[in-house]
């Protein structure tokens, strides 16, 4: 069964690289390489939502090193993946923070977004300075008052992401690294996820991995709180 809405927190860089004698850096390059390919198999399985876990907003605690070398190929992958999304029919967005993003950074999120925001094969999210809690917090302050439905709440946490909407609840959520937890990612949105964890670092994480965590999730019967079709609800 295909997911329609695949999430992924993509852990592991930097233990690959330690386990390898490189730098931290060196396993992040190594992760945008895993990036490009787990992209391009998503859509040639058809998958039409995205997202990907690429920077949380707790990450600003590492050391400057790191974070201004993952800033710098955020960048690097921006400019190189602008091209192919737009070949493909992907649309790029950016959710998270921005104000605190370098500001050539800020720029090339702003072109990208417009660049690809005729693509209708595939909606690629990328969430960069990310804190679900913190979105919600800022949702909930601007609806303060207002007569608000779950709808209209969900259009005002996009608003605080930066998001354009319509993106339906994540599906299957697949973290790589073998940690098991959310890590404050998508936390509205995976009220009713199929949770998938795999021992693999992320830069190892493959083709073949992806459709292992989507048969996993398509073998799971999803009640949303009801009972199985099959049930007896005598």
């Amino acid at each position: 069964m295909l997911a329609p809405h695949v999430a992924i927190i993509m852990d592991g860089n930097g233990r690959w690289a330690t386990q390898r004698g490189r730098s931290r850096t060196a396993g992040h390059v190594a992760g945008a390489h895993a990036v490009s390919r787990i992209v391009e198999h998503a859509r040639r399985l058809g998958i039409p939502y995205l997202t990907l876990y690429a920077f949380s907003s707790d990450n600003w605690n590492r050391p400057a090193l790191e974070v201004n070398a993952l800033m710098a190929l955020f960048g690097r992958y921006i400019a190189a993946e602008v091209p192919r999304c737009i070949e493909h029919g992907i649309r790029l967005t950016i959710i998270g923070r921005r104000d605190r993003l370098p500001p050539g950074l800020q720029r090339q999120v702003a072109e990208a977004e417009a660049a690809t925001r005729g693509g209708t094969g595939m909606r690629l999210r990328l969430a960069v300075d990310y804190s679900a809690r913190d979105i919600i917090l800022r949702a909930a302050r601007e609806s303060a008052g207002l007569a608000s439905t779950r709808d209209a709440f969900v259009r005002a946490m996009a608003t605080a992401s930066h998001d354009v909407g319509d993106v339906p609840d994540v599906d299957v959520l697949i973290r790589t690294g073998g940690e098991q937890r959310l890590s404050d990612f998508l936390l509205w949105e995976c009220a009713y996820a199929e949770l998938v964890f795999s021992r693999r670092w992320w830069p190892d994480f493959g083709a073949r991995d992806l459709e292992d965590a989507l048969a996993e999730y398509g073998a799971r019967t999803r009640r949303f709180g009801g009972l199985d079709a099959t049930a007896d609800s005598a």
